[in-house]
């Protein structure tokens, strides 16, 4: 696997790609086809399988797992509550397939600058409040924040896999942003 010349700043040992278990070799190949290239995330956490392997495993149920919310609704969770967190990486990847998914380049600009500014359907606008005050104050959400949600048409289980997705981001996100993780370059490019 060629390596990025800066993946983070952290002078981590990452392995090449036939040093990988036959499972991580597969995934490896199936995002040099799907997306042109292994995302920076997965390189960094390829230095520790075990991490990889449940990171990989948690990141692929609550993007494209079973359940309501689409693609397109749970990347722009990403970008909401990446922007709240002003994580470079994330807001780059996952503003990248906001515009894939949505098939329009504004709108993921949009998400990553203000999703307030967005022309979005009530729905959108109540999933991505929720996911941005539990990024900016967990701790004030209450029974009413819910019931936006339940009046805007999620059920109990879409709460649910709304506040993971936006838990999940909170966690890379600071994570990404603590070791200077930096997007594939060729995220920049994609849908526009």
């Amino acid at each position: 696997m060629s390596q990025p010349d800066h993946v983070t700043a952290l002078d981590l040992k990452y392995p090449a790609r036939d040093e990988l278990s036959p499972e991580f070799k597969k995934y490896f190949e199936v995002c040099d086809e799907k997306l042109g290239m292994v995302p920076n995330v997965l390189t960094a956490y390829s230095q520790n399988a075990a991490q990889l392997d449940v990171f990989s495993k948690f990141y692929n149920e609550l993007m494209f797992g079973e359940g309501n919310l689409t693609t397109l609704e749970r990347e722009m969770i990403a970008v909401a509550v990446s922007s709240q967190n002003h994580c470079f990486y994330c807001i780059v990847a996952h503003g990248a397939a906001v515009r894939t998914y949505s098939e329009d380049p504004a709108l993921g600009e949009l998400m990553a600058i203000n999703y307030r500014a967005a022309e979005l359907s009530q729905r959108h606008r109540s999933m991505l409040d929720f996911a941005v005050k539990m990024t900016v104050a967990a701790d004030s959400i209450e029974e009413e924040d819910r019931q936006a949600l339940r009046d805007a048409g999620f059920s109990d289980q879409d709460i649910w896999d709304i506040a993971n997705v936006a838990g999940f981001y909170n966690m890379t996100n600071r994570v990404a942003s603590a070791v200077d993780m930096q997007p594939n370059p060729e995220y920049h490019a994609q849908a526009r």
